[in-house]
């Protein structure tokens, strides 16, 4: 699926982001009707920050995700498809391309946040600034609960914001959300010791510390989303019950440790799904990724966290 609109937000080449939008007469959170044409004479809608997945590893880029961003626009959404660095084609240890780029990767997600929805009111999308909501597919839902949590950094961080972001929430799928976890199940092979530069094994009690601990000390952090709680910031998990390549326990951890930190987390648990059908326009799964997105933009009061199976 062709964006309507790309742009940059930066000036490195993958910093740029895809904007798809609503057909006039398209309410977001509906199905699409017909309508004039592609952001013709329509009225002000939720904007979606959208993060694509892929283990922040370069072969994979927002273009994977242009099915399910034409999607949510169709459904009456602005949707901005975020470009950003990601890790270069050797991992160190012959296994194929690296995860992430430390600190592009979090450069670049900081500065989407900061600079798209400007960016787009700047173009005369249609966008009401009121009603942002983060969103994000597996790494790229990592993206997402971090740059809600750039407020709880230290305030020397490059990335610290003095008070939460503008939006209304954070939609996070199958979202790579605790580190630990992640790094306990080796996560899309080993993904998150690749984009932290984490030796091979941490140190313990009995091993004296290393450099390479240090870093690890240094930068998870800075970066693991579950020791960014309590952010404050409406939270929901969509996670697929059959998932394999980011399995639950990931996005369980998650939300045990909000719930430890005092932060609500809603939980959405879909049976028989794996980790591609909540992007998947076909699944029907994306219809309840897509009706979470529509509940945080209206900006309805916070609810409890629940678990479903749908």
């Amino acid at each position: 699926m062709s964006p309507d609109l790309v742009a940059a937000y930066g000036d490195d080449r993958d910093q740029v982001v895809d904007f798809y939008l609503p057909e006039a007469g398209t309410d977001a959170g509906t199905d699409a009707e017909a309508g004039a044409g592609a952001g013709a004479a329509a009225p002000p809608a939720p904007l979606v920050l959208l993060f694509h997945g892929g283990a922040w590893r370069a072969p994979y880029d927002r273009r994977h995700l242009s099915p399910f961003a034409a999607y949510l626009a169709g459904r009456g959404f602005v949707v901005a498809s975020v470009e950003y660095r990601r890790g270069g084609p050797d991992g160190g240890d012959g296994s194929g391309p690296r995860a992430g780029r430390w600190p592009e990767t979090l450069d670049d997600i900081a500065a989407a946040v900061d600079t798209v929805p400007g960016l787009a009111r700047g173009l005369a999308l249609p966008v009401d600034p009121a009603r942002v909501v983060l969103a994000g597919h597996s790494a790229g839902g990592h993206a997402a609960l971090w740059a809600a949590a750039r407020h709880v950094l230290p305030p020397d961080c490059r990335w610290y914001l003095p008070s939460p972001p503008p939006v209304c929430g954070v939609v996070a799928l199958a979202p790579i959300a605790d580190f630990a976890t992640a790094r306990e199940l080796r996560v899309c092979s080993d993904a998150v010791r690749q984009f932290l530069d984490l030796p091979d094994a941490l140190d313990t009690p009995d091993t004296p510390g290393t450099s390479d601990n240090q870093i690890h000390q240094d930068r998870l952090p800075l970066a693991d989303p579950a020791a960014l709680l309590p952010t404050a910031v409406p939270t929901t998990i969509v996670q697929g019950a059959t998932d394999i390549d980011v399995p639950p326990r990931v996005a369980d951890a998650f939300t045990e440790a909000a719930r430890r930190a005092g932060q609500q987390v809603r939980a959405v648990r879909l049976a028989a799904t794996g980790h591609f059908p909540l992007i998947d326009p076909t699944a029907p799964a994306v219809r309840t990724v897509a009706d979470e997105i529509a509940d945080l933009a209206r900006e309805r009061p916070r609810r409890k966290a629940v678990a479903s199976e749908a």
